[in-house]
């Protein structure tokens, strides 16, 4: 059972009797309308109530004027339907279609145009969304634990990425499928959809640095799916591969550690050093097999500045003292 599930069932029941109490008829409508407006977020739980309150509201006196002037006749809910419909998707209240007909079908059903008719369907709205916006802003789930969850699956994923790398570099026969790289990709999805969960359920200062993670992940894929067209390109096994390699493996144990160490920023830097006091190839081999290492280089550069670009800590789970922040990420 989910937990949405439990936050409908709750603020049905609290609507329909609140509704009872004040005296309202048929009192299982705020229920409905409750059921409407419970949502997934504190944030979007305040804009799909605020907007299906004022699309209640819209089609209620469009409802009555078409009552007033052509009476209470089942053609009629017809018309409301025909032209109610686009008026209250033009005011940009759509998400408030199946709440306004609630409201002006329960007048049709009193058939009785009156101030207190009118109250009562707008102390209904008030009972039926307001007791879904309470519960929503009472209780909603925290998703720190699932984002780092999603979190070390991303890293887990990266790192097996930069060690197969690494291998590959080490032998360029060696074969390697490549599903981490799609394991990655669905993890910094998900991790980008709970992020954004977690930052409509603070209506005040929402924390962006899971967002800022998850997305730095994202561009980051991108560059390591440059990297991996580029490695297809060493057919042939050089010292400046093996050299690459080696900054790959260290850059597998980085990607695990929960603060920014910078160890392989300095191995590239040293790197590229070393690159330039090496001699020029002696072949047409050489030459591309070494045009794409440099290459490659280039591209976990970018790697690197992203990182640095997006640095932002987020939290990681201690013993200790439980969640606090992460320094950075590589």
């Amino acid at each position: 059972m989910g937990f949405r599930i439990i936050k409908t069932a709750a603020a049905t029941l609290m609507s329909i009797l609140i509704a009872a109490a004040v005296g309202i008829p048929n009192a299982q409508s705020a229920g409905l309308l409750a059921i409407l407006g419970v949502e997934v977020t504190r944030k979007r739980s305040l804009r799909t109530i605020t907007a299906r309150f004022l699309a209640s509201v819209v089609g209620l006196l469009f409802g009555c004027i078409l009552f007033w002037f052509f009476g209470f006749n089942y053609w009629v809910l017809g018309v409301f339907v025909l032209f109610g419909f686009p008026l209250i998707v033009r005011s940009g209240f759509k998400e408030g279609i199946v709440t306004s007909s609630v409201i002006v079908f329960r007048v049709f059903g009193q058939a009785e145009i009156s101030i207190h008719v009118l109250l009562q369907q707008v102390e209904l709205l008030i009972i039926g969304l307001g007791s879904a916006g309470l519960i929503n802003l009472i209780y909603m789930p925290k998703t720190e634990g699932t984002m780092y969850r999603i979190r070390k699956e991303v890293d887990g994923a990266f790192s097996v990425i930069f060690s197969q790398m690494a291998r590959t570099l080490h032998d360029p026969h060696y074969l390697w499928d490549g599903k981490e790289l799609i394991t990655a990709n669905t993890a910094v999805q998900q991790g980008l959809m709970a992020a954004e969960r977690e930052m409509e359920n603070h209506v005040i200062h929402p924390d962006e640095a899971w967002n800022v993670y998850f997305y730095m992940r994202k561009e980051q894929l991108e560059s390591i799916q440059v990297m991996m067209q580029l490695l297809s390109q060493v057919y042939q096994c050089f010292p400046h591969g093996e050299m690459v390699a080696d900054l790959f493996d260290q850059l597998s144990g980085d990607v695990l550690a929960e603060e920014y160490t910078g160890r392989t920023e300095h191995l590239l830097e040293a790197l590229e050093i070393e690159f330039q006091r090496m001699d020029l190839p002696s072949s047409r081999e050489e030459f591309e097999v070494r045009s794409a290492i440099l290459q490659l280089v280039r591209e976990l550069e970018l790697y690197l500045k992203i990182a640095k670009r997006y640095k932002m800590p987020v939290a990681y789970k201690t013993a200790n003292r439980g969640w606090v922040k992460r320094k950075g990420s590589i």
